[in-house]
């Protein structure tokens, strides 16, 4: 054996041993997705197995990919094609690169559910799919921009250099070999600190695409931050001032960082030195180097696996007061500039409306896109809790009935909540207005029931984490510009266990009127304290009018009572909002108007599941049981002291009541 063999064997398992510590072995990190809401398709429908067949064949192919990208069409006869593509980090290898696409083959399906166009973005790939060709087709936006919190020390000179070393990678990304088009650069920022970048395309793209891409996210990056990150459909662009990919994995066009040539020998006097003690020293010298560099590796790999938990994310730390501390938060940081820059300061005549949280304005981004800022009262305590709780939760949501948090920012004094714009603002602006409910037929109202329905039955069966959300009412339920229901306001909401069927809290959140009764006087609040609440809501859009309403007229009844009334008579058509007039299905306001009555049954285990009500709005050959007389049914004039002895209950527990546009407001940690 000579010592040119055990140099090579030393290097070989060095390399060996490096890849395998910086070898991704968990499950790739979620950290967006885009579901357009445009187009639809038919379950069972033709697309719907083309689209299957697709990601079963992008998938299969991620197995033994080298260049970390392939693409795919499934069927030749319109309308049913399906296009899709992944496109793997550039310094991945094919066995992460794989695991990362079957995840995204799971996952984008549940989160995306019936789109006939869907991306999904993970720490080490991407996922996208549709109906039209999308292949050579440079796509900037949808995107997303994310940075890692805390300023660097010198924000001009750090802002020359990123944008010098993001040039230069931008176009060395462009003009890629290995069949990727991607690039990384390392650049001296201080005598300690280095700046690592990393650019990369689509390798459909032509090179001038490429630039345009990248170009696009150097604009839209936060300037004077420590970390960075881009996302978009056609490219992605990242920077940090630690090391975050692997550069021996990437092609020659993009070359590794710099490695030091190690020290000169040093020269050798005295007696003459034989072949044999040469071979020794080599030995001993490979073998002393060897252990040195996996010691120091490990070491560094170490430090990378724990900056990156902490930092390649968006990570807002406690403010001044202690009150707020949000990690490992899933959607995207944005700096107080660019939200003063949208809203125009704040302007009064960007202020959409005002609630417990605070003031919500409209916001334009200088992509275009509209968002809502809600802004916290920096006086509100409570607002703070709601802040950290919405945050928390909603970044974990996402569902096309539950309203899309894009990020969140802290900043001094200041706590953003930034959500997509919903351009028809709150379901009670149009259901209780005589004028504007006119736009709302009964085939909306229907439509808006299910959705709200499936909403409420994801976040209690189907999310990633089971949510009890404990405010439900109209004013919370957003409308797109097709009249899609999304719930909203997630400030009061609680985390449920899998298998946990009840919790119990001294002090109530909610809104008087949509309160089960079992929560208004114990405390006491499940799955089924938010399917009292959908039953509150149902009947609401069947009548027009609000729960409150009915308490104001002399029998000082409630909404169920009208309805369990107009029911137990056979008058059931009597509740119906004469705003509806002759265009409706009677059976099917029949049949709506039972499951509201189902809902707001006094005993929790007389209510059906939101899962169940899914079922019975979309098939009437679902039965349904018989309803009982509904919970506060006893609230009529000759009967007020029973009412009065609720209220008094109320007041014996300290819990302040709420009218039906005002929440009450108690959150604990978890």
């Amino acid at each position: 054996m000579n010592s040119r063999f055990i140099i090579s064997l030393g290097v070989s398992s060095f390399f060996f041993f490096f890849i395998h510590i910086f070898s991704p072995e968990a499950a790739p990190e979620y950290l967006f997705h885009d579901c357009p809401n445009t187009t639809f398709f038919t379950p069972n429908s033709t697309y719907q197995s083309n689209l299957h067949t697709l990601l079963s064949s992008l998938s299969s192919t991620a197995i033994g990919s080298t260049d970390g990208f392939a693409n795919a069409t499934a069927s030749q006869n319109p309308p049913d094609q399906a296009y899709g593509f992944f496109l793997c980090h550039g310094d991945l290898n094919s066995t992460s690169c794989s695991r990362c696409v079957a995840t995204g083959e799971r996952d984008i399906l549940q989160i995306c559910p019936n789109e006939q166009a869907s991306t999904i973005w993970y720490d080490q790939c991407m996922l996208r799919y549709s109906n039209w060709s999308i292949l050579s087709a440079m796509e900037r936006s949808p995107n997303w921009v994310l940075y890692v919190i805390g300023n660097v020390m010198d924000p001009t000179q750090f802002t020359d250099l990123l944008k010098e070393t993001l040039n230069d990678i931008a176009t060395r990304a462009s003009t890629g070999g290995s069949g990727k088009k991607v690039a990384a650069a390392v650049a001296n920022f201080t005598s300690s600190q280095k700046l690592y970048a990393l650019a990369q395309c689509t390798p459909d793209l032509t090179a001038s695409d490429c630039v345009k891409c990248v170009q696009f996210g150097i604009a839209n990056m936060t300037q004077g931050k420590q970390g960075g990150r881009f996302l978009a459909q056609s490219c992605n662009l990242r920077y940090e001032l630690h090391p975050f990919y692997n550069a021996s994995a990437l092609p020659p066009s993009a070359p590794p960082p710099p490695v030091p040539a190690p020290p000169p020998p040093a020269s050798v006097t005295g007696p003459e030195v034989t072949c044999e003690n040469n071979t020794f020293t080599a030995i001993i010298t490979v073998v002393a180097l060897s252990v040195i560099q996996t010691v120091v590796f490990l070491f560094l790999a170490w430090c990378f696996s724990r900056r990156n938990s902490t930092k390649t994310r968006a990570v807002v730390q406690g403010d001044q007061k202690g009150q707020t501390e949000i990690t490992n938060s899933e959607s995207m940081m944005y700096n107080l500039a660019t939200i003063l820059a949208a809203t125009n300061n704040f302007s009064r005549q960007n202020r959409l409306g005002e609630g417990g949280f605070g003031e919500v304005f409209l916001g334009t981004l200088l992509n275009g896109i509209l968002i809502a800022v809600k802004r916290l009262s920096q006086s509100s305590r409570q607002g703070a809790e709601e802040f950290k709780n919405e945050v928390m939760l909603l970044s974990k949501l996402q569902h096309r009935n539950v309203v899309q948090l894009l990020g969140s920012c802290i900043e001094g004094e200041e706590k953003l909540l930034v959500y997509e714009f919903m351009q028809n603002k709150s379901l009670d602006y149009f259901l209780f207005d005589p004028e504007k409910s006119e736009h709302l037929d009964w085939s909306t109202r229907y439509n808006i029931a299910c959705g709200i329905a499936r909403g409420i039955c994801y976040l209690h069966e189907d999310s990633r984490i089971r949510i009890i959300h404990r405010d439900l009412k109209s004013s919370n339920i957003l409308l797109d510009n097709e009249m899609n229901p999304k719930i909203s306001d997630f400030g009061m909401a609680r985390i449920f266990g899998v298998d946990q069927m009840l919790a119990i809290t001294e002090r109530n959140a909610g809104t008087y009127g949509y309160m089960s009764p079992e929560y208004a006087m114990q405390g006491h609040f499940s799955v089924k304290s938010d399917v009292y609440s959908f039953g509150v809501l149902l009947l609401e859009l069947i009548s027009g009018k609000k729960n409150s309403f009915f308490s104001q007229v002399d029998e000082g009844e409630g909404i169920a009572c009208y309805a369990w009334k107009n029911w137990r008579d056979d008058t059931p058509l009597e509740v119906l909002d004469p705003a509806i007039r002759d265009l409706y299905s009677r059976d099917q306001i029949i049949r709506c108007l039972h499951i509201g009555l189902l809902c707001v049954q006094e005993d929790p285990m007389d209510r059906p599941t939101m899962a169940n009500i899914v079922l019975m709005l979309s098939s009437y050959h679902v039965p349904l049981a018989l309803p009982h007389q509904p919970a506060f049914f006893l609230w009529s004039r000759t009967e007020r002291p029973m009412r009065e002895q609720v209220l008094d209950q109320f007041a014996k527990r300290s819990i302040p009541l709420s009218t039906n546009v005002t929440s009450v407001s108690e959150v604990f940690p978890r």
